[in-house]
């Protein structure tokens, strides 16, 4: 059998045609992808706790329903991951920090209750950085997540254990978190599609304390856009409990199609003085001519907005978000690791004028979104300025030469949680030494579909899906 036609290969969408067909059971499936799990999860420490045997359970309670026609809905007997900074329970949500090794709180956090209610077999969680708060995927509970693509590199991160999941078959989607760039970097490190969506297009409910005001999104990961797509659509909606969520779907019901077509993109290179890797550069040129051979009016230029304060502010709503949660958590504090607890300190210098006038840019920039959706339809820049750097390494220090801070490989995706907007990375042409390279299209509030529906043309015309790591 070749390895496109191993069961945990196959897409999920493929899954669900299969098992409406009669010709493939979810347990078959769980016990493929379970013991794709065995065989290279050790190399990667992607998946840190695992649900063998009620996976393994629900797969066959799954597959009855499916035999009497009854399927809970398009994701019924689907393998997935959670991110373990996202409640699930059964399963500590320990977030990589010792503090919450053993942390259950007894219920899920509200995208992983509709996950099962949908029928979703979970497999376990996985890897993250310490609080989720970097952009590689290493803690001292459960060490270093390595890329599939070469293991010695990071996936980036903080989502950095549910891409290299799925970019390795261990399993086909993952509930993962884009705080700052959190699933769209990581995705474009390993090959994968990743959509941060809309604000509160996922509401947040029951959840762990955040640190980056309400600019923390969670959203799905998959290896094709249809993957994605449908993990999406079963999983959003508004909860009145989360009120911007109902923002997001009046956003999402009232978006009406541009009225000029081809779309209006404006390709942004470079993303004011910051320096990018020049294979990503070339990459994402690429991408984007495919666009215009899509038929699409693609425009060069610089972003209409100004995101450089915001790029500026950013490590200090991380320190904020630090020193709030630990006034709440004082013992997690104690046993957090020393770059969190000078983060926090930092956090506590911060004035809550400061704080405020913090929110205020990210309120306007929200409001010159809105104008600058009015002169296009997408936004198309890379997903991140660098390509995977050594897993132990925190951040790339040199891009293209120039020194750069702990955000310079994150440059491009920060300010669209700020603005709350949709973005979505998809892969591009990979570099030189075979490793994968995202394009990030960004579009207006309540506009994730449009992003998906280009991202399957796209797709169509450059597709990936068939490119594996060898492990």
């Amino acid at each position: 059998m070749s390895q496109a036609e191993e069961l945990w290969a196959l897409p999920a969408t493929t899954l669900a045609q299969r098992y409406r067909e009669g010709s493939l059971s979810p347990v078959a499936v769980v016990q493929a992808v379970q013991a794709r799990i065995d065989a290279v999860n050790p190399r990667l420490n992607a998946i840190v706790s695992r649900r063998d045997a009620a996976a393994l359970a629900e797969a066959h309670e799954s597959a009855r329903r499916l035999a009497e026609g009854r399927p809970l809905s398009m994701l019924d007997g689907i393998p997935l991951t959670v991110k373990d900074s996202l409640y699930l329970d059964g399963l500590p949500t320990t977030c990589g920090t010792p503090a919450l090794a053993a942390h259950q709180p007894g219920h899920d956090e509200l995208a992983a209750a509709r996950a099962r209610e949908a029928g979703a077999l979970i497999l376990g969680k996985t890897n993250v950085p310490e609080f989720a708060n970097d952009g590689y995927t290493a803690n001292p509970v459960f060490g270093v997540t390595g890329n599939p693509w070469a293991p010695e590199l990071t996936p980036g991160g903080s989502s950095g254990g549910a891409v290299a999941a799925v970019a390795a078959g261990m399993g086909p989607l993952a509930i993962a978190q884009d705080g700052g760039g959190s699933i769209r970097r990581p995705a474009s490190h390993t090959g994968l599609v990743g959509l941060k969506p809309s604000l509160s297009a996922w509401p947040r409910i029951r959840q762990l304390p955040g640190l980056l005001l309400d600019l923390d999104c969670i959203g799905p990961v998959g290896r094709t856009v249809a993957d994605v797509r449908m993990l999406f659509e079963l999983l959003r909606g508004p909860d009145a409990a989360d009120r911007s969520s109902l923002s997001a779907a009046w956003a999402a019901q009232h978006r009406t199609r541009p009225t000029t077509q081809p779309l209006r993109v404006l390709y942004v290179e470079h993303l004011n003085a910051n320096p990018l890797d020049r294979q990503i550069a070339a990459s994402c040129r690429a991408a984007v001519q495919q666009l215009a051979a899509l038929g699409h009016h693609v425009e060069d230029g610089e972003l209409p907005v100004d995101v450089g304060y915001l790029m500026q502010a950013w490590p200090e709503i991380g320190q904020v978000g630090l020193a709030a949660m630990f006034e709440q958590h004082p013992d997690w504090e104690a046993q957090a690791s020393a770059k969190y607890r000078e983060g926090a300190a930092a956090g506590r210098r911060v004035s809550g004028a400061r704080v405020w006038q913090i929110m205020e840019r990210v309120r306007q920039l929200r409001r010159e979104s809105v104008a600058m959706f009015e002169r296009f339809d997408v936004i198309a820049m890379p997903a991140a300025a660098a390509l995977p750097w050594p897993a132990h390494e925190a951040y790339p220090t040199h891009i293209d030469g120039q020194a750069v801070g702990p955000r310079g490989h994150a440059a491009y995706t920060g300010w669209v949680n700020a603005a709350g907007l949709p973005g979505l990375s998809v892969p591009a042409a990979p570099s030189r030494e075979g490793l994968p390279i995202g394009l990030q299209l960004i579009g207006p509030y309540g506009g994730d579909d449009l992003l998906l529906e280009l991202g399957a043309a796209y797709e169509a015309a450059a597709p990936w899906a068939d490119r594996w790591p060898a492990l």
